[in-house]
């Protein structure tokens, strides 16, 4: 299993902090916030990393985490000239993922569980991550039926169908590399994830884990806040780096 960090993008809702710097390598406690996806990854025995990052950013991001041997880990770079959407880190990481499978994690998402079981027991297909929450209409937002079954997934829906959300951790067998080239530009111009995964679940191919611990999605300086309390309270001993 390799693994993929997402860390491009503009953060302008955190203006004026990231005008001079990724929003992934502000500090949330005591660490830059990229750490806290990278010790998920390596927590689930995942060492073998792609950073997608920001051409303006890139400098800062080899200076930080160089070639990821200080962690234990192989990091690789590629930089996303523009941001066009989450699925868009399968095309530009292609040939990094080669014929293995995959496991993706947004860099400003903060998890408190260890995946390694899920990354560990992945065979085939699709696994995302769902939390209940209570605002599911910022999100993409998962549908279940019996025996936790996933029955539909939207992206930001005005109604939402429940208030489950999909985090930004997700899992994918090698077919990912073929299957994103069938997804097409939202009305927002973006290859949405949303529409990546629902590729998956019509072919009965998706399943869902629910993130028991807090998981913060540090997009506002209010998530920002909550990240740096639960980072000193709760992550402290969590680190395996």
């Amino acid at each position: 299993m390799k693994g993929i960090i997402l860390s491009g993008g503009a953060s302008t809702r955190l203006r004026p902090c990231t005008k001079i710097t990724s929003k992934q390598l502000l500090p949330v406690y005591n660490r830059p916030m990229i750490y806290y996806p990278i010790n998920t990854l390596i927590k689930a025995g995942i060492k073998d990393i792609l950073i997608i990052i920001s051409p303006e950013r890139s400098g800062d991001y080899l200076n930080l985490l160089g070639s990821g041997r200080q962690f234990g880990a192989k990091f690789s770079y590629e930089i996303q000239d523009k941001p066009e959407g989450l699925a868009q880190a399968f095309i530009i990481g292609s040939n990094f993922i080669g014929k293995d499978n995959v496991a993706m994690i947004l860099g400003d998402n903060i998890f408190e569980d260890n995946f390694s079981k899920d990354i560990k027991n992945f065979k085939k297909g699709a696994k995302i991550f769902a939390k209940e929450v209570p605002d599911p209409e910022r999100f993409g937002v998962v549908e279940f039926g019996k025996n936790m079954k996933v029955i539909s997934i939207e992206e930001k829906p005005t109604k939402p169908k429940s208030n489950y959300c999909v985090t930004g951790l997700y899992v994918y067998d090698n077919k990912v590399i073929e299957m994103v080239k069938n997804v097409k530009p939202s009305a927002r111009g973006e290859l949405e994830i949303t529409d990546l995964n629902n590729l998956y679940l019509k072919a009965g191919e998706l399943r869902a884990a629910m993130v028991p611990g807090a998981w913060i999605d540090t997009g506002t300086f209010d998530s920002l806040l909550e990240a740096q309390i639960l980072a000193k309270d709760k992550l402290q001993d969590k680190f395996v780096i």
